[in-house]
C-alpha cells in the first residue's frame, strides 16, 4: 500500500489528537479532523467542521450511552456534539486506535471511550494504548487481548482512526510515533 493512499480521521483535540496528526503529517499522511463551531482544536490540517445537520447523523442517545459505559453522562450540549464527531472519527475509519485507559469494566475512560465502544458495536479492528499499563490492547470480541512484545502492530487499512486522552503520557505519545514509524518507515 502507498501511503499517499493514507487517511488518518480524527478530531484535531489536545492531546492524543494532536499526536496522532502531528505524525500523520510528518509521514505525508492525509488527515481529517472532524469537528463542531465553536470547538477548541489544535489540529487545523484537514480541519472539517461539521453543520448542525451532519452532527444529528451521529447523535446518539446519552441514556443509551450512559448504559453502555456504567457511567451517567449529563445532556451537556458541547458533550453531546463532541459525541457527534466522534461518530464520524469511527465510521470513517476502518481502524481504530485509541490512546487512553482500559477500566475494569473493559471500556476505556473518559469521552474517548464511546469511540471506542462504537468501533466495537461496528466490529472494527481497535487497539487501545493504555497508558498506565504501558502497552497495546486489541479487542477480540469479548476481551481484550495484550500485544506481546515483538508483535508489532501497524496500521493495515488505508483509512484508520487516532483518537484518545487529552492527557497524553510520554508512553502514549511515544507508542503513536513507533506505531507511525513502524507502519511507514
Amino acid at each position: 500500500m502507498n501511503k499517499e493512499d493514507f487517511v488518518l480521521f480524527s478530531g484535531g483535540a489536545k492531546g492524543a489528537e494532536t499526536e496522532f496528526g502531528a505524525n500523520a503529517e510528518r509521514f505525508g499522511i492525509d488527515e481529517v479532523n472532524f469537528t463542531f463551531e465553536g470547538h477548541n482544536v489544535e489540529r487545523r490540517r484537514g480541519l472539517r467542521v461539521l453543520n448542525h445537520k451532519e452532527l444529528k447523523n451521529g447523535d446518539v442517545s446519552l441514556e443509551y450511552v450512559s448504559r453502555l459505559m456504567n457511567r451517567t453522562y449529563t445532556d451537556n450540549p458541547t458533550f453531546r456534539k463532541i459525541l457527534q464527531s466522534i461518530w464520524y472519527q469511527i465510521n470513517n475509519g476502518q481502524e481504530i486506535y485509541v490512546i487512553g485507559e482500559i477500566l475494569d469494566d473493559n471500556t476505556v475512560k473518559g469521552g474517548t471511550g464511546w469511540g471506542a465502544e462504537f468501533a466495537k458495536l461496528c466490529n472494527k479492528p481497535l487497539y487501545v494504548f493504555d497508558q498506565k499499563r504501558n502497552g497495546w490492547f486489541g479487542w477480540n470480541q469479548a476481551v481484550w487481548v495484550e500485544r506481546r512484545k515483538g508483535d508489532e502492530l501497524v496500521i493495515s487499512h488505508n483509512h484508520f482512526t487516532g483518537t484518545g486522552t487529552r492527557v497524553l503520557e510520554e508512553n502514549g505519545r511515544k507508542a503513536i510515533r513507533e506505531l507511525f514509524g513502524k507502519t511507514f518507515p
